[in-house]
């Protein structure tokens, strides 16, 4: 009767890791602070491991392991781009957990990397978070600083 009033299904988007959450427009990298890949968060993680960010599948692995992709249950698009210039390791200092097709819950461990060959390389580790498909979803943004890998940092709804 009134289609305005339907209850839409809110879904959680979790921090990948524990550390500082950074808006998406800071990041050193126009790709991201553009948001040409899509709108979402970045982290500044403490510690060696990362956590899936969602409940659902893994979409992809890029061959040099500093980005993993995700279908989430509600058919969100999600990439995790751990890094920049990350590329032109080759995948030297990641180990991945997962593998592409694999299906995954929200705080899985899906990434080791080796932090101390990342400094010496000088990486900077920033990590964004972005939905890939934003048209098709409305994301509400959650005011949050510091987080632990069970933390929400986005509430997504179907448009």
């Amino acid at each position: 009767m009134f289609g305005f009033l339907k209850n839409k299904k809110i879904y959680e988007i979790y921090a990948p890791a524990d550390g500082k959450v950074i808006p998406l427009e800071e990041v050193n990298d126009k790709v991201f602070s553009e948001k040409l890949m899509g709108d979402g968060v970045a982290f500044r993680f403490s510690g060696d491991t990362l956590y899936s960010p969602c409940d659902g599948k893994v979409s992809m692995i890029f061959p040099t392991k500093h980005a993993i992709g995700f279908v989430c249950d509600n058919g969100a698009e999600l990439l995790l781009h751990i890094g920049f210039n990350t590329v032109e390791l080759n995948g030297e200092g990641f180990t991945c957990l997962v593998t592409a097709g694999e299906r995954i819950k929200a705080h899985d461990p899906i990434m080791k990397i080796n932090t101390d060959r990342m400094k010496e390389k000088g990486i900077d580790l920033t990590t964004p978070l972005v939905i890939t498909n934003t048209d098709a979803y409305q994301i509400n943004h959650l005011s949050v600083d510091e987080v632990c890998k069970t933390m929400k940092v986005m509430e997504i709804t179907k448009e």
